[in-house]
């Protein structure tokens, strides 16, 4: 049969029917998820969990420049949406969150950006255009704002260029902010009409090609430029863990938290990580797939970088965040479930991305403190139980 590509009942009920699962038994109505993916068939069904979280959480919003500022603060308790068929994940954030009490995150940064590449005649060519690109922001800013072009977004706004010459080649980073979406889209649009409509034709030399996306900053992928500078919300999450909670909740020590933190850094400069946690990617996935987040964005936005200190009375823990690629309106988040999902942590629609990135932030460190404290024991003994006891198939 020929695939009909629309997603109206019929089409959809066709396609059901040449995969061989138009008897599968759903109780939910297809037609608002028809916006979301095409040749659509049907959903896919993933239990949801809720650990509570206590977070002090900073208000935060930007600047003419594009600046993060902290307005306020105030400490809540968050029931974070876990979406997973992971066995244990759950229990093991709660026993983290448990252990952490409050859990401080703040806001560094904010940048979504599409990694063009112009590629001239020589090296001298490249040089010199990055140094226009670099010298054009002003005008480029201008331009974005009076075209009366209709493919733009008004929403993306351009922060600032990264210019990286190699041979022949510009590479150049635009950075934007996006407002309460993602943004991948938006910027996609305006990073285009710059390369085509204002690089190529008013560049003093102009490159022999322009590509759209030439990799530089790893979008979807894990790089060391997304891990160090960011590629959407850079959050930062905090929790002083006391001997108490350590010895009480976690059954380990804050010093062999400590020489675990010590032998798992230098295990990821071994090996070349370009990530320096235990298993941020668990906690991120699921709360994405709860909250209708791009889940190829998981690569990216799982990168991260965990600290821990003896202290006096305890362990300081934290986990850095380079870019997380959230949003709460547009995309996955119009979804019916992911709405509500969203709106029953207070993250639903415009305003409600700087809460959302720190929420995803403090559950990953909630579970990092608990797997790494069954990782700490004498020769990992709880880490393996738990393992032994919750695993699937033997």
């Amino acid at each position: 049969m020929r695939w009909p590509r629309k997603n109206d009942a019929s089409s959809i009920e066709q396609r059901r029917e040449a995969m061989g699962v138009d008897g599968l038994v759903t109780s939910v109505d297809l037609e608002p998820f028809a916006g979301a993916a095409e040749s659509l068939v049907g959903v896919a069904v993933i239990p949801v969990s809720a650990v509570p979280v206590e977070i002090e959480l900073g208000a935060y919003e930007l600047d003419d420049a594009g600046t993060v500022l902290e307005t306020g603060r105030a400490a809540e308790t968050v029931h974070v949406p876990l979406a997973h068929t992971e066995g244990g994940l759950t229990a093991s954030m709660t026993r983290g969150s448990l252990a952490a009490g409050a859990v401080r995150t703040y806001v560094l940064h904010d940048r979504i950006t599409r990694a063009s590449c112009f590629v001239c005649a020589d090296a001298g060519e490249a040089v010199s255009l990055a140094r226009w690109v670099e010298s054009e922001l002003p005008a480029m800013r201008d331009w974005l704002v009076s075209s009366d072009d209709a493919s733009l977004s008004t929403r993306a706004r351009l922060r600032g260029a990264k210019t990286h010459v190699v041979g022949p080649m510009c590479h150049v980073l635009w950075q934007w902010t996006t407002g309460d979406a993602v943004g991948p889209n938006m910027m996609t649009r305006n990073s285009y009409a710059l390369n085509m409509g204002y690089v190529m034709q008013r560049a003093p030399v102009k490159p022999q090609r322009a590509i759209l996306e030439a990799n530089m900053g790893g979008d979807k992928k894990p790089s060391a430029e997304y891990f160090q500078s960011g590629h959407g919300k850079t959050v930062l999450a905090e929790a002083l863990l006391t001997d108490e909670q350590i010895r009480r909740v976690l059954r380990t020590t804050a010093e062999d938290l400590e020489a675990l933190s010590w032998a798992g850094t230098h295990g990821a400069v071994a090996s070349g990580m370009q990530s320096v946690a235990f298993t941020p990617a668990s906690a991120v996935a699921a709360v994405f797939a709860a909250t209708g987040q791009d889940l190829g964005m998981v690569g990216t936005s799982s990168m991260a970088h965990g600290t821990a200190r003896r202290v006096e009375g305890g362990l300081q823990a934290s986990i850095r965040f380079g870019g997380l690629e959230v949003g709460t309106v547009g995309g996955g988040t119009t979804l019916p479930s992911a709405r509500d999902w969203l709106a029953s942590i207070g993250c639903a629609g415009p305003g409600k991305v700087y809460r959302f990135a720190q929420i995803v932030a403090a559950a990953a460190l909630c579970l990092e403190i608990s797997a790494s404290s069954a990782m700490a024991t004498a020769g990992s003994e709880n880490f393996f139980r738990a393992h032994h006891e919750r695993g699937g198939l033997r």
